[in-house]
């Protein structure tokens, strides 16, 4: 019987999914029946295997190999097997780095049996560098062959990823095609369903946990035995914000193929980055969607808006739709009392935020709000409704010349903008040379800088934004026909949901009552609905 403290003889099998693609020769089993034979002839007692399946040899990042080590740590190896040394990697300043150093100064003896090496003879070993050199060289090829293969295919809109996502299963006829998955698909349903009531991506999760609906992973490991390295057989209902907001995300429901979303720094480092959304290969219409279009779309504004919770966790429906019709900023929901809803409003953040003289509170309670959006929603939506023609010829024609309005304004503040970045270049090379020159001292040039960083920072914050509503104005006209497929499908608004309102509404601008401090003044609220813009004189 092997005493606790006796030491292990470690035997370790590595397969990555390119070493499949070349045949039986490195299969786990193969090196496994090779290191026990060779232990078995030359000695070796206490044997341990240890197996990673499906491990690149370029990440050393794997949990059989990790296990090793944690254990040589602990003194508890003697000894380290591999059938050769490209099983203990492919990154040869990494498997030099632990043959030559790491396993000497640990007193782990190495052996890689086919290409003879052995750190009990160095003399032998003098061709290792050379051999972990072109082990690199191999796995920098075949990574390049393998890249070109997925381009080419994702080229031609064929699916590239090893799993449907979730809702959606493999097309027993086809490979390459995906069909919907009866069971899992009403469950990204219901997701979205949820978000468009005002849940947010962790409510979400927390009430799928509580309805018990398997996690992805959890789904896909008792249905198929697949099983990923975050998987955790002890919470199958442990849903996370992370997930749901990837799937709230995600073209594929509505029918789209969306490849190249990511890439990777190099094929040594396979840290997920990703791409622009115009280095993306997208497909439409490649399958049979899950979500109505308009739904995901106004799912995605709803996301964008990114509702700002109150000090006690609530969020309005009205976040991030609302914003001051002088100073621009968004407005706050406010609750001055607590167990009076009525009392619960909105106000300017920037008046909020210590800038009471550059702005004023905009104040507009939230019940006033829901009552003006849901007399205007069923007004516009009946009118599309039944006059179909005379709307879209209004809507036409109105939108035409307030786009051309609009563009013009946003295209000057962005000249305006860029001009001003070029100033501050200028203003920044004086003040160095004031500086260096004696003309000023440290601490006005650190005063000084200070300053114009802050501006500089500020509006490279704003033109991506910018820049980003001038092409939409360039390139999307009013689009009536699908503001009018809304409100047929929408003919019974009986209350204002967030569905409802994120649906129809894109912006609220709310200007100055005429007599700031009395509630019963006039306040001008301007709608912007979406597609068809501000329709209140029709």
């Amino acid at each position: 019987m092997l005493q606790s403290n006796q030491k292990i003889t470690a035997l370790y099998c590595r397969l990555s999914q390119e070493d499949m693609r070349q045949g039986d020769s490195d299969s786990i089993i193969n090196q496994r029946m090779i290191l026990e034979n060779y232990a078995k002839e030359n000695g070796f007692e206490n044997t341990q295997v240890f197996v990673d399946d499906g491990y690149s040899g370029v990440n050393f990042e794997r949990p059989a190999f990790r296990q090793i080590l944690d254990m040589i740590e602990e003194g508890k190896v003697s000894a380290l097997i591999t059938k050769d040394l490209s099983r203990l990697g492919r990154n040869y300043i990494e498997v030099g780095s632990y043959t030559e150093i790491y396993f000497p100064r640990n007193n782990v003896r190495y052996i890689a049996i086919n290409d003879n090496f052995d750190s009990l003879y160095a003399e032998g070993n003098e061709l290792a560098p050379f051999k972990n050199l072109f082990n690199e060289w191999y796995a920098r090829d075949t990574s390049k062959k393998i890249r070109a293969v997925k381009r080419a295919k994702a080229e031609k809109g064929e699916r590239i990823g090893s799993r449907p996502p979730y809702g959606y299963l493999k097309d027993p006829n086809d490979a390459k095609k995906i069909i919907i998955n009866e069971e899992t698909a009403p469950i990204v349903r219901k997701i979205f369903s949820m978000c468009l009531s005002g849940l947010g991506p962790t409510m979400i999760a927390n009430k799928l946990k509580e309805m018990k609906i398997l996690t992805p992973v959890m789904y896909e490991y008792r249905k198929s035995g697949s099983a990923v390295t975050y998987l955790d057989p002890d919470r199958p209902y442990d849903w996370n914000a992370k997930t749901v907001a990837d799937i709230l995300s995600k073209e594929d429901y509505i029918g789209n193929t969306v490849n190249c979303r990511y890439t990777v720094p190099s094929y040594k480092d396979k840290r997920k980055i990703k791409r622009d959304a115009s280095e993306q290969l997208r497909f439409e219409h490649t399958h049979e969607p899950i979500i109505d279009e308009q739904i995901w779309e106004t799912v995605q504004k709803l996301r964008k808006g990114k509702r700002r919770p109150t000090s006690m966790g609530e969020t309005s429906k009205f976040s991030g739709l609302l914003f001051c019709a002088d100073c621009g900023s968004k407005l706050y929901f406010y609750r001055k009392r607590a167990d009076d809803p009525k009392s619960y409003s909105f106000n300017c953040s920037h008046y909020r935020n210590n800038a009471k003289e550059k702005c004023t509170p905009h104040r507009i309670r939230e019940v006033v709000l829901e009552e003006i959006l849901l007399e205007e929603i069923r007004r516009i939506t009946y009118a599309a409704r039944s006059k179909e023609r005379e709307f879209a010829e209004y809507i036409n024609r109105k939108s035409s010349s307030e786009n051309r309005k609009e563009l013009a304004a946003k295209q000057r503040e962005y000249e305006r903008l860029t001009k001003r970045v070029s100033e501050l270049n200028a203003l920044f090379k004086r003040l160095y040379e004031d500086n260096v020159l004696g003309r000023i001292n440290n601490e006005q040039f650190r005063m000084l800088s200070d300053v114009y960083t802050e501006e500089q920072n500020s509006i490279n914050a704003e033109l991506p934004t910018l820049e980003q509503e001038i092409q939409g104005l360039k390139e999307t006209a009013s689009n009536v026909n699908k503001f009018i497929s809304l409100a047929r499908k929408y003919t019974r608004i009986t209350e204002l949901t967030p569905e409802i309102l994120h649906t129809f509404v894109s912006k609220i601008v709310v200007h100055e009552r005429s007599e700031r401090y009395k509630q019963k003044s006039e306040q001008q609220i301007d709608i912007y609905f979406r597609y068809i813009g501000n329709v209140a004189e029709m």
